[in-house]
């Protein structure tokens, strides 16, 4: 009888780890391969038994299902990484950004402080002002200008006037010489003959 008893329970044990590796090496289900992690675990709690607050699950699904959500972690973890360097790049490119306003704001304000002001010998003087300042000079520059052609006009014509007077001075002067000399040699003429007279008679 204790035989039997013995073979009875080889037969048990024998069933039992051919029922367990026949058990174990059924495919893992589609759920488990395609679906997403919520998936998985859905399919996980409808498809286990729970016994006394223990939820008995397949050793290679729970590894699977371990295994998916490690690797959907670490490709979060690389997502996340690679965000992280993207709002890092984000982050410089703003500074950049924020720099390069500043400084386009700054000759932005410069161009329209200059817009206004010009240097004349190192001083910022308003465009208004300096317009001014131009108009008058090149007034001031006309005006000597018309005086200067009318000083030079009037002296022209006061030189002109002076050769005029001067060469009637000399013609009647040349005038007057010929007539003297002419006179004069007449006279001396007059007082020769005179002279051969006296001696003649």
């Amino acid at each position: 009888m204790k035989n039997f008893q013995y073979r009875y329970i080889l037969i048990i044990a024998l069933m039992l780890m051919i029922f367990n590796k026949g058990y174990g090496q059924r495919p893992l289900p589609d759920e488990l391969l395609t679906n997403t992690i919520e998936g998985q675990i859905n399919y996980i709690e409808e498809h286990t038994r729970i016994y006394e607050n223990y939820r008995a699950i397949r050793e290679d699904m729970f590894q699977k299902v371990n295994s998916n959500i490690m690797d959907s972690l670490a490709a979060y973890r690389n997502e996340i990484a690679d965000l992280n360097i993207h709002i890092s790049s984000l982050n410089k490119a703003n500074d950049s950004l924020k720099n390069s306003l500043e400084d386009t704001t700054s000759d932005l304000q410069e161009v329209t402080r200059t817009k206004h002001n010009i240097s004349l010998f190192g001083l910022e003087i308003n465009k208004i002002v300096y317009n001014l300042i131009m108009l008058t000079i090149i007034a001031a520059l006309i005006i000597l200008l018309v005086m200067g052609f009318a000083l030079f006009k009037r002296n022209r014509f006061i030189t002109n006037k002076t050769k005029e007077d001067l060469k009637d001075l000399n013609d009647e002067f040349e005038e007057y010489r010929q007539s003297s000399r002419r006179a004069r040699e007449k006279m001396t003429m007059e007082h020769f003959k005179e002279i051969q007279k006296l001696k003649g008679g």
